[in-house]
């Protein structure tokens, strides 16, 4: 486990690295990469936030399902 949450980390380090290196050497204005940059900040954390709240829906069913379990009906009462 600690293997993979170390190479996931280093996977996102250098995407953002590459990313961050991509965005400042791009043959744009200041004022366009600002823009450019702060659409797509947007767009992440608006997709960001969305995912956490569908995890947390599903983590809220989970836990009103165990809270709730449903009674199995043996199968000589059936």
């Amino acid at each position: 486990m600690r293997r993979l949450l170390t190479f996931v980390l280093g996977l996102l380090s250098g995407a953002l690295v590459g990313a961050a290196t991509a965005i400042l050497l791009a043959p744009t204005s200041g004022e366009d990469l600002r823009s450019d940059f702060q659409t797509r900040f947007s767009r992440f954390r608006e997709e960001l936030q969305s995912a956490a709240d569908e995890r947390r829906e599903e983590l809220e069913r989970q836990l009103e399902a165990m809270r709730h379990p449903r009674r199995e009906i043996p199968l000589e009462d059936r």
